[in-house]
């Protein structure tokens, strides 16, 4: 995990060494106080010279100001470079996501991603930053202080032995508490990223059922259960405080008595014993030593936290896309023949069931294709396999006479339009949203783009045209004009395959009409698959396949499925009768 997230420091390294230097620096001049200070009371204060207290005066002004120089930039570089660290991550993960198939998407929820991005990448980065100054300061600090402790008294000093272990051991006991805690509230933090995320996308439908105080209770009662987590958490960490505290005041009682024995007993002579100045030096380093320990408790209960942050973070960044291009990919498709040869598809490898079948269908290029099917037949997975965002895993799909997976996949992708039901417009202008299907089609390719998919008419109506700015969305349209534009957004990639996925539900049947029709007049070379839900959609098509159960239950013409197959004669004298009613 840690070699997965060090990969991420790259121009951030210089940085993580010039801050552990100047932690190192900084420490030095903190442990060479306590001895300067001590030499200013034996030799200065105790003995009336002036002199020495003014030279001993000017060397501890110079340690502070260099502590002080140091700590700054400590930290100051070390802010920097950890905050550097945490945009590598949030950039890495997102171009990794970028790459994921739709099979590894399947495996990571939305708001998992969201929360790995944001609260795991920020958790992660102040572990980071404690590790760069804390983490160091702590264990140099302890062992320089120890070694001039025992240099000063050394039977003093082996309070030490005794006081460190049992500390160490009352610290580790409570962060190895922590751990499991903060782990299961991180991942609370996905659910309540998940309900937030889906009240607000979908916040009419919650208004219109006047569910708001449902979705609150439902909001709060996962908010309550992060309280009780963090709650648990912070009273376990919160021992830390007082736990130091006891052990650090009765060291220091204890070497104040010893010391004060010490003292009279020698005469405050060094040679014999102990000084006063050598006292109050063992009682700084004293103080050092166990503050030292506290600095560790409060990096281990960090890390603590971090731990299970940086573990996500790293299951994204290992994740392997599925689909990748081959290693010597076919840059070209040169028409837009498709051919499935006994393709067999199961979304997980232990599923049960088979999600399609034995499926064999041969399309030349430039025909109209109508697929039909009830829900669950399996028509969107089929499409969804010509452009790879899943693979076959079973037989042949050949698209321009190639196997799909010998293709580079930006070629074969750019090859394929695909426009969804539940299609996706981005905040931005319209006309920006129309370049996500060409980023260097002219102003004149972005009408006619919108003429054929019929979306030019309500485009021009809108006042600031195709500059009107879509919400995020495509709130601020209709369900239908966003189909059209989402229509016109692929005709702009002049595909060699243009597959609708019952993209026109939200229009009525004249406009769909018109699309067709401009389909056929303007794009002729263009192979055109429509999964609709409506006869009238396909019965034109040259081929229509009708769906059942991940199996081609039949194909053939309009008139030659009203004679044969009994599926397609159901729905379309189910559809007529409703449209005599109405």
């Amino acid at each position: 995990m840690l070699k997965v997230l060090a990969q991420s420091l790259r121009e951030n390294r210089k940085g993580a060494v010039f801050t552990v230097c100047l932690s190192i620096l900084e420490v030095v001049f903190e442990i060479v106080i306590p001895l300067t200070m001590s030499g200013l009371i034996d030799y200065g204060v105790d003995m009336g010279n002036m002199d020495k207290v003014w030279y001993y005066g000017l060397i501890l002004l110079f340690l502070a100001v260099m502590q002080m120089a140091t700590g700054v930039l400590a930290a100051r570089i070390g802010a920097k470079t950890s905050a550097g660290f945490a945009a590598n991550l949030r950039t890495d993960m997102y171009h990794n996501v970028q790459n994921f198939s739709f099979a590894n998407i399947d495996k990571f929820s939305t708001a998992s991603i969201v929360t790995r991005l944001t609260t795991d990448v920020t958790n992660v980065q102040n572990a980071f930053n404690m590790l760069m100054r804390m983490a160091i300061r702590g264990p140099f600090m302890m062992l320089f202080a120890m070694i001039v402790a025992f240099r000063i008294n050394r039977d003093i000093s082996m309070i030490f032995f005794i006081y460190i272990p049992l500390l160490a051991i009352v610290l580790f006991t409570i962060v190895t508490r922590v751990h499991p805690v903060f782990r299961k509230v991180f991942e609370t933090y996905d659910e309540l990223n998940n309900v937030v995320q889906e009240n607000v996308r979908g916040i009419r439908v919650v208004k219109s059922f006047n569910l708001e105080e449902s979705e609150t209770d439902k909001f709060r009662g996962i908010s309550g259960k992060i309280f009780k987590g963090f709650s648990k958490a912070e009273r376990m960490i919160a021992l830390n405080m007082p736990v130091m505290q006891f052990f650090m005041y009765s060291c220091m009682i204890l070497i104040c008595w010893l010391g004060a024995k010490a003292i009279v007993l020698s005469g405050n002579n060094s040679a014999m014993g102990l000084t006063t100045g050598e006292l109050t030096a063992m009682l700084n380093y004293a103080m050092q030593i166990l503050m030292s320990l506290m600095m560790l408790s409060f990096v281990f209960a960090m890390i603590t936290i971090a731990q299970s942050s940086a573990t996500r973070i790293a299951e994204i960044l290992t994740e392997k896309p599925e689909i990748t291009s081959p290693a010597s990919p076919v840059m070209q498709v040169a028409n837009g023949d498709i051919d499935f040869e006994h393709v067999g598809f199961v979304y997980a490898s232990k599923a049960d069931k088979k999600v399609l079948q034995d499926i064999n269908l041969h399309i030349r290029s430039g025909e109209t294709i109508g697929i039909i099917g009830g829900t669950g037949s399996s028509k969107s997975s089929l499409v969804q396999l010509i452009p790879r965002l899943y693979d076959v895993t079973e037989g042949v799909l050949r698209v321009g006479d190639v196997n799909v997976k010998d293709y580079d996949l930006k070629t074969l992708r750019d090859s394929v339009a695909m426009v969804l039901q539940k299609n996706e417009l981005f905040s931005g202008t319209i006309r920006e949203n129309l370049r996500w299907g060409n980023p260097d089609a002219t102003d004149e390719e972005i009408r006619e783009a919108c003429r054929l998919a019929c979306a030019d008419e309500f485009v021009e109506s809108f006042p600031d045209g195709y500059d009107t700015y879509i919400e995020q969305g495509g709130t601020n349209v209709s369900g239908g004009q966003k189909q059209r534009l989402c229509i016109a957004r692929a005709l702009l990639k002049k595909p060699r395959v243009l597959i609708l996925d019952d993209s026109t539900s939200a229009v009525d049947t004249r406009t769909d009409a018109l699309i067709q029709k401009a389909f056929k007049t303007y794009i002729p070379d263009t192979t055109k698959i429509i999964i609709a839900q409506r006869i009238s959609s396909v019965m034109h098509a040259s081929l229509i396949v009708v769906m059942d159960d991940g199996k081609i239950s039949d194909m053939g013409t309009h008139e030659e499925l009203m004679k044969k197959s009994h599926i397609y004669r159901e729905v379309y004298e189910s559809q007529q009768k409703g449209g005599e009613e109405a």
